[in-house]
């Protein structure tokens, strides 16, 4: 399994959200964050709207799917994500070992 974390700009979530349920990618996690990158932060348009100093609000997206899945996943959210500017965002992928479903005990790709 692998684990895919993509933190994108805020505006772009619905249209990343739409991208991989049309892939039959339902299940995702979801979390507002502040960050920066190469930008710095120096964005005139978003002083003044409460995010802390220097960083910008993005959103962190989390999926889990099966190894043959994660690339047609990347290439989902990195699709809707894209709006060629710098802030777009980064994508992580990482190797997940184990699941468990809390509510069965099942464990293992099933889980998904």
């Amino acid at each position: 399994m692998k684990r895919i974390e993509a933190i994108i700009r805020e505006e772009r979530l619905d249209s990343a959200r739409k991208a991989l349920e049309e892939i039959g990618i339902n299940g995702m996690t979801v979390q507002g964050v502040f960050g920066r990158g190469q930008q710095k932060a120096v964005n005139p348009e978003h002083r003044g709207n409460g995010s802390p100093a220097n960083f910008l609000p993005k959103v962190r997206l989390e999926v889990v799917c099966h190894d043959d899945d994660y690339k047609m996943v990347i290439e989902a959210i990195a699709n809707a994500a894209r709006t060629g500017h710098i802030g777009d965002g980064k994508i992580f992928v990482s190797s997940v070992e184990e699941a468990i479903r809390i509510r069965t005990g099942e464990a293992g790709d099933d889980v998904l």
